[in-house]
């Protein structure tokens, strides 16, 4: 059975669906087309941690996920899971990281669709010349994502000594 909610993030509404164990699909849309439905406990453990997300306190989602998909998309979505939170990757960079140069459209087109955005780190994929790139949520949520990351990265150090 597929259980679904909707989620107000600071950068619009998220659609969340999944399973009694996992999440099959994280995206952003424009309306809520049923807000009567209600999460299972899965789902909720999948808001909490947005909550987090977007408040700066998580960094890395503890969460299974299970999105229909092709062995190559699972592949290259997985490399994506591998970007650290604050940091980017060009797409030939996960092109190179699969091993086959002649696969970069394939690889654009499996961040394209990405059923699992901001878990899945999609937005973290720019082009070789840093340039933002398409992102099914639109340029300026991958912009905001972008820049939200940046603001929170830098708040896990080491202690410094005072001099």
């Amino acid at each position: 059975m597929i259980f679904k909610t909707f989620y107000n993030s600071p950068i619009g509404l998220i659609e969340i669906s999944g399973t009694e164990n996992s999440i099959t699909s994280l995206y952003f849309i424009d309306e809520e087309f049923n807000p009567d439905l209600k999460p299972n406990p899965y789902i909720e453990k999948c808001v909490e941690q947005l909550d987090e997300y977007f408040n700066g306190k998580r960094k890395i989602f503890g969460l299974n996920l299970q999105p229909e998909a092709s062995t190559f998309q699972k592949k290259v979505w997985n490399e994506l899971l591998k970007i650290p939170y604050g940091e980017t990757r060009s797409y030939m960079d996960i092109t190179k990281l699969l091993g086959d140069l002649k696969a970069i459209r394939a690889v654009a087109n499996a961040n394209g669709q990405n059923k699992i955005s901001i878990i899945i780190p999609c937005h973290r994929v720019i082009g070789s010349d840093g340039s933002l790139t398409g992102y099914g949520g639109g340029l300026w949520r991958k912009k905001w994502l972008l820049d939200h990351e940046q603001k929170f990265s830098n708040t896990e150090r080491q202690l410094e000594l005072t001099l």
